[in-house]
């Protein structure tokens, strides 16, 4: 048994010592009747906050007023929440009072999704099962606990987190609930930015993001949350470099590798790859064949923009950004000079980029062989080769009488592409080199 559910256990049988009632509740419960092993373990109880604080000395009350205390514990802290019925969500999103309920039947009906709504008893060993979640996880169905249109109206954010279970775990939506969402989607907007962005970046990682964008789109959340990607549809791609068909095709076959490869799973790379064409749609031109003059620029500036627009860190939009802005420099890879590959193989981040393209070929023409050529590259060549202390900084250039302008780049460029090559490999010869490339400027 690990430590997060010898944790979970000791509480609960602590708690029942003390005459209440406690159970593990939520996703972990969902988990182990799936079968699968959960990240972590919730109880949920009908002692008030302040009681159980008393009985677990150290604890957090870091959401007493809805009932929620962290019990620290061996393997991190156990999140502990008082049975509660929630009174009415003025703004799609909180409740406008909580009051605590003194059975688990109630604590289950304000809940979200049936699958989430299982408790157990690790006393008794039994699933407690107020809303048929069990039959709805043996018939791999996504549904509502209650009226669909009543629980999208308490929290607008449960319309993404049904798109994000049903497709984790390979569930069709509940026909009700998928009316709800379609009905309720232009809603979503009552929600913040980063809670939306919290949720697309899960559905992007946890494993079915071709699912998951593809239930967006069908439940009319695709349109409201990233108008830009549902653009990607009917945008036709030129048949003899993508025969995969259409830009909302040819991102799917992506989203579907994402995973799949040698490098871990970022969001950022996850959010490159979504966005890593969506200048297209505003570039497509037919000349003698179809053409996206200027995507990558485009598409740039389109990808900051949402990067911006979903909340995310400077560091991940400019990471974003730069996926988008490098993913067709690969097609000229073999032709560069090894200075040029190696200063390509130094952006930070380069496996990201690396693994962009390896999904961008597959999901096109299907040739690996600049792939399998770069990765090469990577993986025998020295960090110090691929990033060499420079011979030369502008100082150097300073201190040889020259005055700073836009010829120090071009320069110092020339020496650090001769220094890369092998042409140079001591400070004597770089500043030769600049001397005689200031001559010839």
């Amino acid at each position: 048994m690990d430590l997060k559910r010898q944790n979970a256990l000791a509480i609960v049988t602590r708690l029942r010592a003390a005459g209440y009632r406690a159970y593990w509740a939520g996703g972990c419960v969902r988990d182990l009747v799936m079968g699968r092993e959960p990240k972590d373990y919730d109880v949920a109880t009908d002692a008030v906050p302040d009681t159980v604080a008393q009985l677990f000395p150290g604890s957090l009350m870091v959401g007493a007023q809805f009932g929620v205390v962290l019990v620290a514990g061996d393997a991190g802290p156990t999140e502990v929440a008082t049975f509660r019925s929630d009174g009415v969500y003025l703004d799609g999103r909180h409740p406008s009072e909580v009051r605590f309920a003194k059975t688990p039947e109630e604590d289950v009906r304000r809940r979200d999704f049936t699958i989430n709504g299982l408790l157990y008893d690790p006393l008794k060993e039994r699933v407690l099962d107020f809303v048929g979640g069990q039959d709805d996880i043996r018939g791999r169905r996504l549904r509502t606990i209650g009226e669909p249109a009543a629980r999208f109206g308490e929290d607008r954010l449960r319309m993404l987190r049904a798109v994000r279970f049903a497709a984790r775990f390979d569930f069709v939506l509940d026909p009700a609930t998928a009316n709800a969402i379609r009905e309720f989607a232009a809603a979503i907007h009552q929600v913040s930015a980063e809670r939306i962005r919290d949720e697309i970046l899960k559905v992007l990682t946890e494993g079915a993001a071709r699912q998951g964008f593809e239930l967006l789109d069908e439940t009319g959340l695709l349109r409201q949350v990233l108008p830009e990607v549902k653009a990607l549809q009917g945008v036709a791609q030129p048949p003899e470099f993508h025969p995969e068909g259409d830009v909302w095709t040819h991102t799917l076959m992506m989203l579907e590798g994402l995973g799949t490869g040698s490098q871990p799973l970022t969001p950022t790379l996850a959010l490159g790859v979504l966005l890593h064409d969506i200048g297209k749609p505003a570039t497509f031109r037919v000349r003698e064949r179809i053409r996206f003059d200027g995507h990558v620029e485009v598409g740039v500036k389109m990808a900051e923009k949402i990067c911006r627009r979903l909340k995310l860190s400077s560091r991940e939009t400019e990471r974003v950004a730069e996926l988008v802005a490098q993913h067709m420099r690969f097609k000229d890879f073999l032709q560069m000079k090894r200075s040029t590959q190696l200063t390509f193989l130094a952006l930070d981040g380069f496996a990201e980029h690396l693994e962009l393209h390896r999904l961008d070929c597959l999901a096109s023409h299907g040739n690996l062989d600049v792939y399998e050529a770069a990765r090469q590259m990577m993986l025998e060549t020295p960090a110090e080769v691929v990033r060499p202390e420079p011979l030369l900084n502008g100082h150097d250039l300073i201190a040889l009488g020259h005055q700073p302008g836009p010829r120090f780049k071009e320069v110092l460029d020339a020496v650090r592409d001769a220094q890369l090559e092998g042409q140079i490999t001591s400070r004597e010869e770089a500043l030769a080199l600049a001397q005689e490339k200031w001559g010839t400027g």
